[in-house]
């Protein structure tokens, strides 16, 4: 289970399908909405995990799912790329009892090859993995789950916009989120630059766009910028050096970066966001050479004080 099986024969970086993607609704076969029903797994380093955990806390759905935590580090006793619960007591998931997260996709799927990602969403009941369609995970928590929205959860996917979110997000995803995977795991020259050049052509794109709102959709919070808020997070402290995505830093854009840090400050995104384990998954596990004993130093930098700036963004006239 490695990212070498996902490159093509161009050296292109495909990445896998999801494997567990039953809806959630009260048709048959459907996969029901239910409090308490339901662990949501995550890593914090990894962006599709946290805008799931963003949308959870945005919507109050805190109460309803429970969260487990793993480690951003690969663990190295196991002859597998995995995900591992060492941030618990015992190494143990509190509430599932299992030390990896392919123990719960192989009690879904005994024959499943893929690689156990996150976001899973498993059924306390059963230990399965249920769902892990993290293109949609968002969607259907902001649609499906409306029932237990908390008072004043925002609507994050109104109906009238739905149409154009979902397609500004797919672009976004193909040529920014995914883009600077591509380019990180290309294994050829040609597959790197190309990726390179889909991720500064939306940047620059975003760029221009954002010069005239405050949000990708006006003066209304929605789902996409949160979609593209956790790649912004991830860029100076990690894709830039780690992926060579290195013509510009996130910083060296003005309506981006005081973008980005509008989010960063709103209650949700920053309190979920974790710059250090965001380092050390990119630098001292996921390209982990084997030949220097897995040994890597952990970037000192950069400076995150900038976060905290004013972004002057919520009193800013668009034109």
């Amino acid at each position: 289970m490695s990212h070498v099986a996902e490159v093509d024969a161009t050296g292109a970086f495909q990445r896998q399908e999801n494997a567990f993607a039953t809806p959630f609704g009260s048709g048959a076969g459907d996969l029901p909405v239910a409090a308490n029903r339901y662990r949501l797994l995550w890593a914090p380093v990894c962006p599709w995990a946290h805008r799931a955990v963003i949308v959870r806390r945005l919507l109050g759905l805190e109460s309803v799912i429970s969260l487990g935590t793993l480690d951003p580090l690969r663990p190295t006793d196991v002859p597998r790329v995995d995900w591992a619960f060492t941030l618990d007591k015992g190494g143990v998931d509190p509430v599932l009892g299992i030390r990896y997260l392919s123990e719960a996709y192989l009690k879904a799927d005994p024959a499943y090859q893929g690689r156990p990602t996150v976001p899973a969403l498993v059924d306390l009941s059963s230990g399965k993995v249920v769902y892990n369609d993290y293109h949609e995970l968002t969607y259907e928590l902001e649609r499906k789950w409306k029932p237990y929205h908390g008072a004043g959860a925002p609507d994050l996917l109104p109906v009238d916009l739905e149409a154009d979110i979902r397609a500004l997000s797919r672009k976004i995803f193909t040529q920014l989120n995914n883009g600077v995977y591509r380019g990180g795991f290309a294994e050829s020259q040609s597959a790197y630059e190309e990726a390179y050049d889909d991720v500064f052509s939306m940047l620059d794109e975003l760029e221009m766009r954002l010069a005239h709102s405050r949000y990708l959709f006006g003066s209304h919070l929605t789902d996409a910028d949160i979609r593209l808020y956790v790649t912004l997070a991830r860029f100076d402290a990690a894709y830039h050096t780690a992926f060579r995505m290195n013509r510009n830093r996130l910083i060296d854009f003005p309506n981006l970066w005081a973008y980005a840090r509008d989010l960063y400050q709103t209650p949700g995104f920053g309190d979920t966001t974790d710059f250090l384990a965001i380092k050390q998954h990119y630098f001292t596990s996921i390209t982990i050479d084997e030949e220097n004993s897995g040994f890597r130093v952990l970037p000192k930098g950069p400076d995150l004080s900038g976060w905290q700036q004013p972004s002057g963004r919520d009193h800013q006239v668009y034109i």
